[in-house]
């Protein structure tokens, strides 16, 4: 009988839910090496996906028992913009298209920017606690030295259930009405002279400058160099993001041309634990509408390599 109070005791503990705003435990680190992803390849539970927009590189050689996801299936045009995201039920079938299933740990990698999309979009399903992207990709794997294949993966279709977070993508509007918000921090991830205004707009295709108040953070500057497609180590992306405004009282809204390159930084951001959302249409879009427009060099992060 004495033990019944300590019993009853631990059955509270366990039935007490996290804590409002806590995060739930991941099932896969956020950033994997190939290292981590080599020691687990066969698990049953763990699918790895390559994300490029065409088929060549991963038939030249992929990862072994990675499934090739075509980058068009999670990116497409809407209204004349480019780079934008599909439905939630497409989105839904073109995983479950490449064996994704609830309770799978996902890898992502390809082309930096192609699996950090991937990322992004899995995370806006609601799902970024579960997948990981390879920290380097295809060059890190190989820089490792580990095996290759250049079989095609015959997969099953998967069955997922997504929890979609729509609210991690923001619009014009959103951005407009906060663009005296000081909780509310732009990052402009293009280069440097499209920031600035210095390339004429794509030559005068577009509005040349930047949505007032962003600051600028080139998502290269977040990598060792094109080569080295790596992140730098955290403390460096932190001071590059710290250096920036973001902080963790405050929005991060992060966009680029198209919603592309945009999307490493929101992985960072996200990386770094920060409130991050992503301005799909970007530049694009903001340049078509009759918005306000900032030039010049206001706004760089003072991290230029």
């Amino acid at each position: 009988m004495r033990q019944v109070p300590v019993l009853l005791t631990m059955l509270t503990v366990l039935a007490i839910p996290p804590l409002a705003g806590q995060a739930p435990a991941r099932a896969i680190p956020m950033l994997v090496s190939a290292e981590w992803v080599a020691d687990r390849l066969g698990e049953p539970d763990l699918v790895v996906l390559q994300v490029d927009q065409r088929r060549e590189g991963y038939a030249e050689g992929h990862i072994p028992g990675a499934v090739f996801l075509p980058y068009q299936q999670i990116a497409i045009e809407v209204d004349g913009l480019p780079v934008e995201m599909p439905m939630v039920d497409a989105l839904e079938a073109a995983f479950e298209e490449a064996g994704v299933n609830d309770g799978n740990r996902i890898v992502v990698y390809g082309a930096p920017l192609s699996a950090a999309r991937a990322w992004m979009t899995l995370d806006y399903l609601g799902l970024g606690d579960r997948v990981g992207m390879l920290d380097g990709g295809m060059s890190a794997w190989r820089a490792a030295g580990l095996s290759e294949s250049t079989s095609d993966v015959d997969v099953s279709r998967g069955s997922l259930t997504v929890r979609p977070e729509p609210n991690r993508i923001v619009g014009a509007d959103w951005i407009l009405d906060r663009l005296d918000d000081p909780q509310t921090v732009l990052i402009d991830a293009r280069p440097l002279d499209e920031y600035t205004g210095e390339d004429g707009g794509n030559e005068g295709r577009y509005l040349a400058g930047h949505i007032p108040g962003a600051r600028h953070l080139y998502w290269e500057e977040l990598t060792h160099s094109r080569e080295d497609p790596r992140l730098l180590p955290e403390a460096e992306l932190r001071t590059r993001f710290d250096a920036a405004g973001a902080a963790s009282d405050r929005r991060i809204v992060v966009y680029c041309f198209i919603g592309m390159r945009a999307s490493m930084a929101y992985f960072v951001s996200r990386l770094l634990e920060y409130d991050t959302y992503l301005y799909d249409g970007s530049w694009h879009d903001w340049s078509a509408r009759d918005l306000p427009v900032q030039s010049g060099p206001d706004g760089l992060v003072g991290v230029r390599r």
